[in-house]
């Protein structure tokens, strides 16, 4: 997957040692939707981060609360709607595995251990590439049927204007469509077919 450089947080002030701590504040405008179909954080609307890097012994420990605002559609009235969104991410981006390795035994453990590595959460070079975490917290926190309100009636089915601008009895005849092609006729004379004879 293409990666975006907009998601990426250059640690270089942080130093390399285990129990130092810096904290940020940041938006990051995101180039492309991210979300679903039908509710998502729209390209060019900024997600807010505060992060806090600490250094561990492995690597580094991201931990930040980020805050956006979802644009979506009602799906039972289809009217615009608005998601705030606040989320935890926390994750451990590794340091690069050292390939300056000389002997067979420790080309071999280099090997194992770069197996056991997630590569999508490593550091590359003094950057920490936020958006793997960024964009599976917004998008599994979308309600797939995202609704206006939690009771939203919807739209009536015989004319689609919404429930809530209705009156209380407002309904529409239903006629049952094996006798609609009858009534589309109109009504009969009764005495149209009538012979008379004397």
């Amino acid at each position: 997957m293409h990666k975006s450089k907009v998601f990426l947080f250059n640690a270089h002030d942080l130093p390399r040692r285990s129990g130092e701590m810096k904290e940020y504040s940041f938006d990051i405008a995101i180039p492309e939707p991210i979300g679903l179909d039908v509710i998502a954080v729209e390209a060019g609307e900024a997600i807010h981060v505060d992060m806090r890097l600490e250094s561990v012994s492995q690597g580094i420990l991201v931990s930040a609360q980020i805050a956006a605002v979802a644009d979506g559609t009602c799906m039972r009235c289809l009217e615009p709607l608005e998601i705030d969104l606040h989320h935890r991410i926390q994750e451990l981006y590794r340091y690069a595995p050292d390939k300056k390795v000389h002997t067979k035994a420790q080309r071999k453990a280099a090997e194992v251990d770069d197996l056991d590595v997630d590569e999508d959460f490593m550091l590359e070079g003094d950057d920490i590439d936020l958006e793997g975490p960024i964009r599976d917290a917004i998008v599994l926190g979308l309600p797939i049927n995202p609704l206006c309100q939690q009771d939203c009636p919807g739209l009536c089915s015989g004319c689609g204007v919404k429930w809530s601008l209705l009156e209380a009895d407002h309904e529409h005849e239903v006629v049952d469509p094996r006798w609609k092609a009858l009534l589309d006729l109109g009504p009969e004379d009764p005495n149209e077919n009538l012979d008379f004879k004397n």
